[in-house]
């Protein structure tokens, strides 16, 4: 039973996976959004080699627990991801990720241009791993 996590942006797609027994996360990697159809055409390959049960998806809340602009925005990219996946979709409030996943590139010295390439990635894994850790209470 696998788990995939998505953190969804206008420029890139994180994608995580977790382990068999839907323990821990790790990343998968990077995808460019360069519009709809490649987008869903990228995932589905994703989609068909890990086959998760359900998706995890970040959903950008403000710090007052409202959902904005990009919410929206990502709630349009599930109805979107509804045309090639027909499994459990949920939503994970990843108003934190992107600091934990600053945070954690700071602490391994990731600089630059390779920073830029995983941090997506690195935020995706920590979506789904809250969503794991949310399961396991």
């Amino acid at each position: 039973m696998r788990i995939l996590g998505i953190d969804y942006g206008d420029a890139r797609v994180g994608v995580a996976v977790s382990d068999l027994m839907g323990l821990t996360a790790q990343g998968v990697g990077t995808v460019k959004n360069t519009g709809k159809k490649y987008l869903l055409s990228e995932l589905k390959k994703i989609i068909d080699e890990y086959k998760p049960e359900t998706i995890v998806i970040g959903l950008p809340k403000n710090m007052d627990g409202t959902v904005g602009f990009r919410g929206e925005a990502t709630y349009e990219f599930a109805d979107a991801l509804k045309e090639i996946y027909s499994g459990e979709i949920v939503f994970c409030d990843e108003r934190l990720s992107t600091i934990g996943a600053t945070r954690f590139l700071n602490e391994t010295n990731t600089r630059g241009k390779k920073r830029k390439n995983v941090i997506d990635t690195v935020a995706a894994c920590i979506i789904l791993e809250g969503y794991l850790n949310s399961q396991k209470k």
